[in-house]
């Protein structure tokens, strides 16, 4: 596990599962459908249970009719899961070693907006898997300094947010996160 202080904030890396975090809030890399899927976004709906499932449909009624679009994020209640509330956020479909300019915008978009709702919110704490980097096929490379410089940036400027947690579901991941968090940092001297 790593742990940095930004702006009196905290910033953790670790190898994890995400279900089982006790952040206020965390973080899933839905499907625009927000109807649960694979990976981490079906961990959390079948861990989470029928509650999240539930105010998904009520988001798709009334506010997002078409589907959650790539870069927004919206919120529900934790169900069952230690987190009081999930965010969920659709990030960019890549399926290709490089990202565009626009898969990137849309990443930090998804990060941005994740941690604007958190903020709102009230959540001082949040635990965010890799955006993108499973079945969407973003460059763990390039996915992982989008998300660490995109929470950075707004740790050095919110209020509310106390600590912000990258929880990874492989070590291999977890490495790539942390060199490029070593990177960032080192470059900011």
């Amino acid at each position: 596990m790593i742990l940095k202080s930004i702006n009196g904030k905290r910033l953790v890396l670790k190898i994890g599962d995400i279900t089982e975090e006790d952040t206020e809030g965390i973080v899933n890399a839905a499907n625009s459908s927000l109807m649960g899927g694979g990976g981490v976004d079906g961990a959390i709906h079948r861990k989470g249970g029928p509650v999240i499932l539930e105010e998904c449909k009520k988001i798709r009624e009334t506010v997002y009719k078409d589907g959650l679009p790539p870069g927004k994020a919206v919120a529900t209640s934790g169900g069952n899961l230690k987190a009081k509330y999930v965010i969920h956020t659709v990030g960019p479909i890549c399926r290709s070693e490089k990202m565009t300019e626009r898969n990137k915008e849309v990443l930090k978009e998804a990060y941005k907006n994740s941690l604007l709702t958190a903020s709102e919110l009230g959540i001082r704490s949040i635990s965010f898997p890799s955006i993108s980097t499973g079945a969407y096929g973003c460059s763990v490379e390039e996915a992982s300094k989008i998300a660490l410089e995109t929470v950075i940036d707004f740790l050095k400027r919110d209020n509310v947010l106390e600590e912000v947690r990258f929880v990874l579901f492989t070590k291999d991941t977890y490495e790539i996160y942390k060199k490029s968090l070593n990177e960032i940092l080192k470059n900011e001297d």
